[in-house]
Protein backbone atom coordinates (compact mmCIF):
# COMPACT_ATOMS: atom_id res chain seq x y z
CA UNK A 1 0.00 0.00 0.00
CA UNK A 2 1.34 3.42 -1.08
CA UNK A 3 1.53 5.52 2.34
CA UNK A 4 -0.55 8.18 1.17
CA UNK A 5 -3.36 5.79 0.07
CA UNK A 6 -6.78 5.81 2.26
CA UNK A 7 -6.90 3.08 4.53
CA UNK A 8 -9.58 2.72 6.29
CA UNK A 9 -9.53 0.66 9.91
CA UNK A 10 -12.67 -0.69 11.25
CA UNK A 11 -12.63 -1.15 14.83
CA UNK A 12 -9.96 0.88 15.37
CA UNK A 13 -10.27 1.32 18.62
CA UNK A 14 -10.56 -2.29 19.32
CA UNK A 15 -7.46 -4.34 20.64
CA UNK A 16 -6.58 -5.59 16.83
CA UNK A 17 -7.86 -2.36 15.11
CA UNK A 18 -5.98 0.04 17.81
CA UNK A 19 -2.91 -1.95 16.91
CA UNK A 20 -3.05 -2.12 13.09
CA UNK A 21 -3.53 1.62 13.30
CA UNK A 22 -0.25 2.15 15.59
CA UNK A 23 1.29 -0.50 12.98
CA UNK A 24 0.07 1.75 10.35
CA UNK A 25 1.78 5.00 11.51
CA UNK A 26 4.93 3.28 12.10
CA UNK A 27 5.16 2.27 8.20
CA UNK A 28 4.25 6.12 7.46
CA UNK A 29 1.16 6.07 6.45
CA UNK A 30 -0.36 9.44 6.45
CA UNK A 31 -4.29 8.94 5.08
CA UNK A 32 -5.77 6.76 8.21
CA UNK A 33 -9.58 6.67 8.65
CA UNK A 34 -10.66 5.89 12.17
CA UNK A 35 -14.11 6.87 12.19
CA UNK A 36 -15.93 7.02 15.57
CA UNK A 37 -19.41 5.34 16.59
CA UNK A 38 -20.82 8.56 16.24
CA UNK A 39 -19.71 9.14 12.99
CA UNK A 40 -20.07 5.88 11.19
CA UNK A 41 -22.11 2.97 13.14
CA UNK A 42 -20.95 0.21 11.44
CA UNK A 43 -24.08 -1.77 12.20
CA UNK A 44 -25.82 0.82 10.33
CA UNK A 45 -26.39 0.40 6.36
CA UNK A 46 -26.82 3.96 5.70
CA UNK A 47 -24.32 5.62 7.69
CA UNK A 48 -21.57 3.06 6.11
CA UNK A 49 -22.62 4.37 3.01
CA UNK A 50 -22.27 7.72 3.41
CA UNK A 51 -19.08 7.16 5.10
CA UNK A 52 -17.70 4.87 2.19
CA UNK A 53 -18.84 7.83 -0.49
CA UNK A 54 -17.17 10.89 1.50
CA UNK A 55 -14.28 9.37 2.11
CA UNK A 56 -13.39 6.54 -0.79
CA UNK A 57 -11.00 4.37 1.22
CA UNK A 58 -8.43 2.57 -0.66
CA UNK A 59 -8.02 -0.25 1.33
CA UNK A 60 -9.85 -1.52 4.02
CA UNK A 61 -8.96 -3.47 6.87
CA UNK A 62 -11.84 -4.77 9.51
CA UNK A 63 -11.13 -5.46 13.23
CA UNK A 64 -14.47 -4.52 14.01
CA UNK A 65 -17.30 -6.90 15.80
CA UNK A 66 -17.99 -7.31 19.06
CA UNK A 67 -16.04 -10.16 21.21
CA UNK A 68 -15.84 -11.45 24.83
CA UNK A 69 -14.79 -14.52 26.33
CA UNK A 70 -16.52 -17.31 27.46
CA UNK A 71 -18.82 -15.44 30.26
CA UNK A 72 -19.50 -13.02 27.45
CA UNK A 73 -20.17 -15.30 24.74
CA UNK A 74 -22.47 -17.50 27.12
CA UNK A 75 -24.58 -14.28 28.38
CA UNK A 76 -24.81 -12.18 24.86
CA UNK A 77 -24.88 -14.73 22.51
CA UNK A 78 -27.18 -12.45 20.13
CA UNK A 79 -25.74 -9.33 20.56
CA UNK A 80 -22.53 -10.68 19.41
CA UNK A 81 -23.78 -12.31 16.62
CA UNK A 82 -25.92 -9.23 15.15
CA UNK A 83 -23.14 -7.21 15.77
CA UNK A 84 -20.31 -9.28 13.85
CA UNK A 85 -22.97 -10.10 11.00
CA UNK A 86 -24.29 -6.41 10.26
CA UNK A 87 -20.78 -5.05 10.47
CA UNK A 88 -19.31 -7.49 7.91
CA UNK A 89 -22.23 -7.65 5.36
CA UNK A 90 -22.26 -3.59 5.24
CA UNK A 91 -18.79 -3.35 5.74
CA UNK A 92 -17.79 -5.46 2.86
CA UNK A 93 -20.94 -4.79 0.36
CA UNK A 94 -19.89 -1.04 0.77
CA UNK A 95 -16.33 -2.26 0.07
CA UNK A 96 -17.41 -3.78 -2.92
CA UNK A 97 -20.05 -1.43 -4.95
CA UNK A 98 -17.21 1.53 -4.22
CA UNK A 99 -14.20 -0.81 -5.92
CA UNK A 100 -12.01 -0.98 -2.83
CA UNK A 101 -8.37 -1.79 -4.11
CA UNK A 102 -8.39 -4.29 -1.20
CA UNK A 103 -9.82 -5.12 1.80
CA UNK A 104 -8.97 -7.65 4.88
CA UNK A 105 -11.66 -9.11 7.10
CA UNK A 106 -10.43 -11.05 9.93
CA UNK A 107 -12.08 -13.59 11.36
CA UNK A 108 -11.49 -15.47 14.48
CA UNK A 109 -9.84 -18.97 15.50
CA UNK A 110 -13.39 -20.29 17.01
CA UNK A 111 -14.19 -20.50 13.06
CA UNK A 112 -12.40 -23.88 13.64
CA UNK A 113 -14.70 -27.09 14.92
CA UNK A 114 -14.04 -27.93 18.57
CA UNK A 115 -12.28 -30.91 18.11
CA UNK A 116 -10.41 -29.74 15.30
CA UNK A 117 -7.11 -31.80 14.45
CA UNK A 118 -3.99 -29.41 15.72
CA UNK A 119 -2.34 -27.19 14.43
CA UNK A 120 -5.57 -26.24 12.49
CA UNK A 121 -5.29 -26.05 8.87
CA UNK A 122 -7.96 -23.84 6.76
CA UNK A 123 -8.74 -27.31 5.60
CA UNK A 124 -10.27 -27.88 8.85
CA UNK A 125 -13.25 -25.14 8.14
CA UNK A 126 -16.36 -26.85 8.51
CA UNK A 127 -15.36 -30.45 9.15
CA UNK A 128 -16.78 -30.31 12.65
CA UNK A 129 -19.15 -28.72 15.07
CA UNK A 130 -18.27 -25.76 16.53
CA UNK A 131 -17.55 -25.12 20.44
CA UNK A 132 -20.91 -24.40 22.09
CA UNK A 133 -20.25 -21.60 23.99
CA UNK A 134 -19.08 -19.17 21.17
CA UNK A 135 -21.44 -20.78 18.45
CA UNK A 136 -23.41 -17.74 17.90
CA UNK A 137 -20.20 -15.95 17.47
CA UNK A 138 -18.15 -17.91 15.61
CA UNK A 139 -21.23 -18.21 13.12
CA UNK A 140 -21.00 -14.76 12.58
CA UNK A 141 -17.96 -14.35 11.63
CA UNK A 142 -17.69 -17.94 9.63
CA UNK A 143 -20.69 -15.97 7.41
CA UNK A 144 -18.29 -13.24 7.06
CA UNK A 145 -15.77 -15.07 5.83
CA UNK A 146 -18.41 -16.37 3.24
CA UNK A 147 -19.28 -13.51 1.95
CA UNK A 148 -15.67 -12.19 1.58
CA UNK A 149 -15.42 -15.13 -0.98
CA UNK A 150 -18.61 -14.86 -2.45
CA UNK A 151 -18.06 -11.24 -3.80
CA UNK A 152 -14.88 -11.86 -4.53
CA UNK A 153 -16.38 -15.05 -7.18
CA UNK A 154 -19.25 -12.99 -8.31
CA UNK A 155 -17.63 -9.53 -8.50
CA UNK A 156 -13.97 -10.09 -8.10
CA UNK A 157 -13.74 -8.08 -4.98
CA UNK A 158 -9.99 -8.31 -4.07
CA UNK A 159 -11.18 -9.41 -0.83
CA UNK A 160 -8.46 -11.36 1.91
CA UNK A 161 -9.80 -13.02 5.03
CA UNK A 162 -7.54 -13.39 8.06
CA UNK A 163 -7.85 -15.71 10.81
CA UNK A 164 -5.91 -14.50 13.70
CA UNK A 165 -4.38 -16.55 17.01
CA UNK A 166 -5.29 -15.68 20.32
CA UNK A 167 -4.42 -11.65 20.63
CA UNK A 168 -3.77 -9.71 23.92
CA UNK A 169 -1.73 -6.15 24.16
CA UNK A 170 -2.03 -2.98 25.85
CA UNK A 171 -5.28 -1.90 23.95
CA UNK A 172 -6.98 -4.95 25.28
CA UNK A 173 -10.37 -4.44 27.21
CA UNK A 174 -9.39 -5.11 30.81
CA UNK A 175 -12.85 -6.84 32.74
CA UNK A 176 -12.55 -9.48 34.88
CA UNK A 177 -15.99 -11.08 33.55
CA UNK A 178 -16.08 -10.60 29.65
CA UNK A 179 -12.84 -10.22 28.85
CA UNK A 180 -10.38 -12.93 26.82
CA UNK A 181 -8.18 -14.55 29.36
CA UNK A 182 -5.70 -12.88 29.25
CA UNK A 183 -6.89 -9.28 30.30
CA UNK A 184 -9.52 -10.78 32.26
CA UNK A 185 -6.77 -12.19 34.36
CA UNK A 186 -4.72 -9.33 34.83
CA UNK A 187 -7.83 -7.32 35.98
CA UNK A 188 -8.50 -9.92 38.32
CA UNK A 189 -5.03 -10.75 39.86
CA UNK A 190 -4.33 -7.32 39.87
CA UNK A 191 -7.76 -6.43 42.23
CA UNK A 192 -6.73 -9.94 44.25
CA UNK A 193 -2.95 -8.35 44.75
CA UNK A 194 -4.35 -4.96 45.85
CA UNK A 195 -6.99 -6.29 48.09
CA UNK A 196 -4.86 -8.74 49.68
CA UNK A 197 -6.78 -11.93 48.49
CA UNK A 198 -5.13 -15.64 49.34
CA UNK A 199 -6.31 -16.84 46.34
CA UNK A 200 -8.51 -16.41 43.16
CA UNK A 201 -11.01 -19.24 41.09
CA UNK A 202 -10.45 -19.61 37.54
CA UNK A 203 -12.55 -21.27 35.75
CA UNK A 204 -11.95 -24.99 34.12
CA UNK A 205 -9.35 -27.35 34.37
CA UNK A 206 -6.70 -24.61 33.34
CA UNK A 207 -5.65 -27.62 30.69
CA UNK A 208 -6.65 -26.18 27.71
CA UNK A 209 -3.93 -24.55 25.54
CA UNK A 210 -4.28 -21.97 23.50
CA UNK A 211 -1.76 -19.74 20.74
CA UNK A 212 -1.21 -16.45 22.41
CA UNK A 213 -0.13 -13.34 19.96
CA UNK A 214 0.57 -10.04 21.01
CA UNK A 215 -1.64 -7.54 19.27
CA UNK A 216 1.61 -5.02 17.68
CA UNK A 217 3.02 -8.31 16.45
CA UNK A 218 -0.27 -9.16 14.66
CA UNK A 219 -0.64 -5.82 13.38
CA UNK A 220 2.08 -6.74 11.34
CA UNK A 221 1.30 -9.96 9.98
CA UNK A 222 -1.57 -8.33 8.83
CA UNK A 223 0.09 -5.60 6.60
CA UNK A 224 2.29 -8.59 5.81
CA UNK A 225 -0.71 -9.69 4.15
CA UNK A 226 -2.43 -6.84 2.86
CA UNK A 227 0.65 -6.30 0.62
CA UNK A 228 1.65 -10.30 -0.24
CA UNK A 229 -1.20 -12.27 -0.08
CA UNK A 230 -4.29 -12.45 -2.70
CA UNK A 231 -6.04 -15.74 -2.43
CA UNK A 232 -9.51 -17.24 -1.88
CA UNK A 233 -8.94 -19.20 1.12
CA UNK A 234 -8.43 -17.79 4.31
CA UNK A 235 -4.84 -17.34 5.72
CA UNK A 236 -4.41 -17.87 9.27
CA UNK A 237 -2.58 -14.89 11.11
CA UNK A 238 -0.58 -17.27 13.94
CA UNK A 239 2.64 -17.77 15.09
CA UNK A 240 2.65 -16.79 19.07
CA UNK A 241 3.28 -19.01 21.74
CA UNK A 242 1.42 -22.03 22.90
CA UNK A 243 0.64 -22.57 26.67
CA UNK A 244 -2.01 -23.84 29.02
CA UNK A 245 -4.48 -21.87 30.74
CA UNK A 246 -2.64 -22.62 33.90
CA UNK A 247 0.73 -21.97 32.37
CA UNK A 248 -0.33 -19.00 31.27
CA UNK A 249 -2.20 -17.77 34.63
CA UNK A 250 1.06 -18.31 36.08
CA UNK A 251 3.47 -15.94 34.39
CA UNK A 252 0.42 -13.10 34.85
CA UNK A 253 0.55 -13.86 38.50
CA UNK A 254 4.35 -13.19 37.93
CA UNK A 255 4.11 -10.51 35.81
CA UNK A 256 1.55 -8.81 38.16
CA UNK A 257 3.33 -9.70 41.19
CA UNK A 258 0.60 -11.65 42.53
CA UNK A 259 1.55 -14.62 44.53
CA UNK A 260 -2.15 -16.28 46.17
CA UNK A 261 -3.34 -19.34 44.86
CA UNK A 262 -4.92 -20.32 41.62
CA UNK A 263 -7.42 -22.18 42.13
CA UNK A 264 -9.30 -24.21 39.49
CA UNK A 265 -13.09 -24.34 39.20
CA UNK A 266 -13.73 -27.66 37.04
CA UNK A 267 -17.29 -27.59 37.49
CA UNK A 268 -17.05 -24.79 35.08
CA UNK A 269 -16.41 -24.87 30.96
CA UNK A 270 -13.17 -25.26 29.69
CA UNK A 271 -13.94 -24.14 25.81
CA UNK A 272 -12.07 -25.85 23.07
CA UNK A 273 -9.18 -28.32 24.31
CA UNK A 274 -6.83 -26.64 21.84
CA UNK A 275 -6.37 -23.57 19.56
CA UNK A 276 -2.97 -23.76 17.87
CA UNK A 277 -3.36 -22.66 14.32
CA UNK A 278 -0.97 -24.18 11.48
CA UNK A 279 0.69 -20.58 9.73
CA UNK A 280 3.02 -21.80 7.40
CA UNK A 281 1.70 -19.45 4.54
CA UNK A 282 2.37 -16.73 6.61
CA UNK A 283 5.67 -17.51 7.46
CA UNK A 284 6.39 -18.04 3.77
CA UNK A 285 5.28 -14.23 3.41
CA UNK A 286 8.16 -13.49 5.55
CA UNK A 287 6.22 -13.02 9.45
CA UNK A 288 7.82 -13.86 12.40
CA UNK A 289 6.84 -12.32 15.59
CA UNK A 290 8.96 -10.08 17.56
CA UNK A 291 7.85 -9.65 20.89
CA UNK A 292 8.03 -12.53 23.65
CA UNK A 293 4.96 -13.42 25.71
CA UNK A 294 6.61 -12.27 29.05
CA UNK A 295 7.73 -9.32 26.86
CA UNK A 296 4.38 -8.92 25.81
CA UNK A 297 2.17 -9.34 29.14
CA UNK A 298 4.77 -6.56 30.89
CA UNK A 299 3.68 -4.20 27.88
CA UNK A 300 0.14 -5.21 28.76
CA UNK A 301 0.31 -4.83 31.95
CA UNK A 302 1.89 -1.24 32.45
CA UNK A 303 -1.35 -0.23 29.85
CA UNK A 304 -3.88 -1.91 32.40
CA UNK A 305 -1.72 0.13 35.02
CA UNK A 306 -1.73 3.61 32.73
CA UNK A 307 -5.42 3.57 32.75
CA UNK A 308 -6.12 2.79 36.78
CA UNK A 309 -7.54 6.17 37.89
CA UNK A 310 -4.67 8.44 39.39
Amino acid sequence: MDTSARVFVAGGDTLIGSAVVAALARHGHTAVLVPGEDECPLTDAAAVGRFFTSHEPEYVIIAAGKSGGIEANRRQPADLMLDNLLTATHLCAAAARLGAKKLLYLASSCCYPKECPQPMRVADLGTGPLEPTSEAYATAKLAGMQLCRALRRQHGAPFIVGIPADVFGPYSKFDGTNSHVIPSLIQRMHAAKVAGDQGIELWGTGTPRREFLFADDLAEACLVAMARYDAEEPINLGGGTELTIREAATAIAEVVGYDGELRFDTSRPDGTPRKLLESSVLAGLGWKGATTFREALAITYRAFLERLPG
